[in-house]
């Protein structure tokens, strides 16, 4: 017979496993604060740093960029958006816009927003065809994870009509996240972005190669698949070191250094607007 209550051995081991936890989570709170702290000293760093070094390059092209491209009736097709289009209900009815969404899992496109695409295209686009049909392209945050690029501009041309335009926006392979991107596993790149950026968990898990995504690079794809650049922009901000100020700050300095030296090349994101011939 007992009392109904637990031995001694196992309340103390309850209570040890309880303090484990409470240890642990303390020290993931500290964690959080200092990081927090991290970021606040970097973004107020950035403050003080000329203007083109605080654009977010992804919010400009997604604000500033395509708007002006739209126009009323035109055939769009948004290559790489899946689960994420670009454009909304609002645009897309204000607009009469004919949404054509490309993406190379059918399970991302059918999570998108119900009615932004008229027509869901499952393929990948290195070995796309198009039939020249569409008045624009929006591809942004894509050809850094495609290792045939040519191929893939050489696609987006197939779905151009002759005059169209294709908005691009990524990385530089030339930046120092990109760089240090391709040195590190997969999981281990996964773990650090978790605990860093929360934010960005949904946005984990497809491998980066960079190939060809440099501005040099990319504008001689352009002009072999007979393309005309009518908009380039170049960018010079990222949040991927803010987690630790000391690391940030010899990335802003390097990054001022080398955009003296190099220019365009140093950017860390660019935007090209492209016009078939």
């Amino acid at each position: 017979m007992h009392d109904g209550k637990l031995p001694g051995a196992v309340r103390g081991g309850v209570s040890a496993n309880r303090r484990r936890a409470i240890n642990v989570g303390g020290v993931m709170q500290l964690l959080k604060y200092f990081i927090q702290s991290q970021q606040w000293l970097s973004r107020n760093f950035d403050r003080l740093l000329p203007g083109k070094f605080r654009v977010d390059g992804q919010k400009d092209f997604q604000d500033k960029v395509v708007p002006r491209y739209l126009q009323r009736k035109q055939v769009v097709y948004d290559v790489g958006g899946g689960k994420r289009p670009y454009l909304n209900k609002e645009t897309k009815k204000r607009l009469d816009l004919t949404v054509i969404g490309l993406d190379i899992s059918k399970d991302e496109l059918a999570k998108a927003p119900e009615g932004i695409y008229d027509q869901q295209i499952c393929s990948d686009i290195t070995f796309f065809k198009g039939e020249e049909s569409a008045d624009l392209v929006i591809c942004q945050s894509l050809l850094e994870h495609i290792k045939n690029v040519d191929a893939a501009i050489c696609a987006i041309s197939t779905t151009l009509k002759p005059g169209g335009l294709a908005l691009l926006f990524l990385p530089n392979k030339n930046a120092f996240y990109a760089r240090l991107n391709l040195l590190l596993p997969q999981g281990l790149k996964n773990k650090a972005l978790a605990l860093f950026y929360p934010q960005m968990k949904k946005k984990l898990g497809f491998p980066a190669y960079y190939n060809k995504c440099t501005p040099g690079e990319l504008k001689k794809l352009a002009a072999f698949y007979n393309f005309s650049i009518v908009e380039e922009k170049y960018y010079y901000n990222s949040i991927y070191l803010r987690f630790f100020f000391p690391l940030h700050l010899l990335w802003r300095l390097w990054l001022i250094f080398f955009c003296f030296i190099s220019r365009d090349q140093a950017a860390e994101t660019f935007t090209f607007v492209l016009k078939k011939n």
